[in-house]
């Protein structure tokens, strides 16, 4: 099975190397500049035009977004742009204009309704001091050294890693990986290679290739697994808020950047801000080890997975719980089991977000009208069952993945107790959040087997 992976090494870089990476990141950020404003002053031109009146046909002839005209507008105007551009790679200034290509596509594939989710905005200038540093490199020499401790790559030559690359040698030696393109990017005041690789992968099946079993993901609990498993929610940005507070003031007592004087920041500055930085970045790595031990730990044990179409933008909407829903990493936890699931011969089910997973019954099948977020245990009334509300809601979507794959409705078939009210969002009150409802009633699932969907990568 070919699948396309990513390794990602930390660099240490000497100070003249670092200052290489530094010229090449500058060189993409200048090439993607240009371009931009090129095609900014075409657009706003021909907006001036029109409301002069001028004919479409007589208007200035629009610029293609394309990167191969970017590509080759880039190649005419660099003497005069950037007469020092021998100095650097070609891969540079391609890095820029890709950046740009894609994201003018996303901006008017949005606009016209080709691209799902979130409007995209025009894309804006890039500036030296808040933009990250990065290049990419897809052409030249780009290979890892036989000592597995250094990389090579174009212009910039030999670079020390800070860790061994052996699984990446492993593969590249036995011919089951190829590398495609490698990316240095400054991320959390360290640099870091990212080589994007094609592995063939061997075909695996989970331990259990006949378990299914749901995951209800909160924040008292990062997931409750229908077997009963509660997995502890870390919390690592709130452990961490202390500290990030007392770096904060320390760096608000610094002397700092001002653009509307001019002011450079100070040397002290800097560090201040450096350490803020570092501590922003173990928080985001600690959070991403430990997803990927649960989403890997899952996949290679069960066959079927099923977990909840969340809102989770809605969810942020509640100011007492955005800052512990966006520290769970929802988005993240679900992104890699759908990945690992394909790596490993699994499946993952995502079940529709109107789907009452926490209103319904577990053992019967009966579906509360409402259920607050302050109950956290749920008792029916029709059975007299008494269980935890998120273990019940992992049952329910265990049996929801097991009734469809048998082809019948189980007990929660037919409507969710609250999709008449458009006022309540994935699962009713599941977050206590107000949610704009989309469609009409009719629009909605009607039977149970409607609710399940495969994720769709």
């Amino acid at each position: 099975m070919k699948a396309i992976q990513a390794y990602r090494f930390a660099l240490d870089l000497t100070p003249s190397q670092e200052r290489a990476v530094l010229a090449h990141a500058g060189a993409a950020r200048v090439a993607h500049n240009w371009a931009l404003a090129r095609v900014k002053a075409v657009m706003d031109q021909r907006v001036a035009e029109r409301s002069y009146g001028v004919p479409d046909e007589q208007l200035t002839q629009v610029v293609s977004w394309s990167l191969p005209a970017l590509r080759k507008a880039w190649n005419v105007a660099k003497q005069d742009v950037a007469p020092w551009w021998r100095e650097c790679s070609k891969e540079a200034f391609n890095t820029g204009l890709d950046a740009l290509a894609r994201a003018l596509k996303n901006w008017s594939d949005s606009r016209s309704g080709k691209r799902a989710g979130r409007p995209v905005g025009f894309p804006r200038f890039k500036s030296r001091r808040r933009a990250t540093p990065a290049v990419r490199f897809t052409t030249g020499a780009i290979r890892v050294e036989p000592d597995r401790k250094h990389v090579v790559l174009p212009r910039l030559g030999r670079l020390k890693l800070h860790e061994s690359a052996r699984k990446l040698a492993r593969r590249v030696e036995a011919g089951t990986a190829r590398i495609m393109s490698a990316t240095v990017r400054r991320d959390g005041g360290r640099w870091h290679v990212a080589f994007c690789v094609e592995v063939d992968r061997a075909e695996r099946a989970p331990a259990r290739p006949g378990s299914v079993i749901g995951v209800d993901l909160g924040i008292t609990h990062l997931a409750t697994l229908s077997t009963g498993e509660l997995v502890a929610n870390p919390r690592h940005l709130a452990h961490a808020q202390s500290r990030l507070r007392a770096l904060g003031r320390a760096l608000s007592r610094k002397v700092g950047p001002d653009r509307r004087t001019g002011r450079r920041p100070s040397n002290r500055w800097r560090r201040a801000q450096a350490r803020l930085g570092r501590a922003h970045a173990r928080v985001a790595h600690l959070r991403r080890d430990g997803l990927h031990k649960l989403t890997t730990r899952l996949t290679r044990e069960h066959g079927v997975i099923v977990v909840e179409d969340l809102h989770v933008t809605g969810m942020l909407r509640n100011r007492r719980l955005a800052r512990h829903i966006a520290d769970a990493g929802f988005a993240e936890l679900r992104r890699q089991l759908a990945y690992k699931t394909t790596w490993n011969g699994g499946r993952l089910l995502v079940a529709d977000r109107w789907y009452p997973s926490s209103k319904t019954c577990s053992a019967c099948g009966a579906v509360k009208a409402k259920l607050a977020l302050s109950e956290r245990k749920y008792e029916c009334q029709a059975c007299g069952v008494g269980l935890d509300r998120d273990l019940n809601a992992a049952r329910n979507l265990a049996a929801l993945a097991a009734n469809a794959a048998t082809a019948g409705s189980g007990p929660v078939a037919g409507r969710g107790a609250d999709l008449k009210d458009p006022a309540h969002g994935a699962g009713g009150r599941e977050t206590s959040t107000r949610h704009r409802a989309r469609g009409s009633d009719r629009d909605r699932p009607t039977a149970r087997r409607d609710y399940l969907q495969p994720c769709a990568r």
